[in-house]
């Protein structure tokens, strides 16, 4: 009995260090279990590519036959408005030249159809610039949705995480040049736009 407590003193402090051992132990694998977790979720890479928005809109066909008809489309535009011009014109130099010879009926028939020929020459130009910005808006989408579309099954392997669209003045300061995509886009678009005239 004297060797009790020494007994219990030595059992103790041997569960101490089982528990100790089974802490620690649990522990390294806990952290071991986190390094795995997160080694799956955190990419081995992360790498980002650009294209010179400069260089796609001076080469990628698509955008230069855009912007080819997007100038035919404001040059008729313009014609029209100065033909309607014109036509108006004549009218007020016709009625200048009746000067005082006008009644006051012809006057105030000559005044109601100048007000309404200066309505219908600003409908007309509120029109067709609104047309003009309509068709300018619909080529940037599908400009945008060619590349994007593009873009996606160039990096269908995951090779980028990000890829952006570089335009001097914009919020890049630095790029190095082994990751400019540029000319692979440039050469996968065009094709692309080969193949859809072909289509048509």
């Amino acid at each position: 009995m004297k060797y009790l407590p020494t007994i219990l003193s030595v059992i103790a402090l041997a569960l101490v260090g089982v528990l100790f051992y089974l802490f620690a132990h649990h522990t390294e694998e806990l952290k071991t279990i986190s390094a795995i977790e997160q080694k799956k979720t955190t990419p081995d890479h992360f790498r980002i590519a650009y294209f010179d928005l400069d260089t796609l809109q001076a080469n990628y066909d698509f955008f230069k036959e855009a912007q080819t008809k997007l100038k035919a489309q404001e040059n008729d535009m313009n014609l029209r408005l100065s033909s309607l011009s014109k036509s108006y014109q004549k009218k007020v130099d016709a009625w200048r030249q009746k000067g005082n010879n006008m009644t006051q009926a012809e006057a105030e028939q000559a005044q109601q159809e100048y007000t309404g020929d200066q309505q219908n020459f600003q409908n007309q130009k509120q029109q067709l610039e609104s047309e003009l910005y309509k068709a300018s808006e619909d080529y940037k989408t599908q400009i945008r949705k060619k590349v994007e579309d593009f873009l996606r099954k160039f990096n269908s392997r995951g090779d980028y995480s990000f890829i952006f669209a570089y335009d001097p003045g914009s919020f890049m300061y630095y790029k190095d040049t082994i990751y400019n995509i540029t000319p692979n886009l440039l050469q996968g678009l065009n094709a692309e736009y080969a193949v859809d005239k072909k289509k048509k």
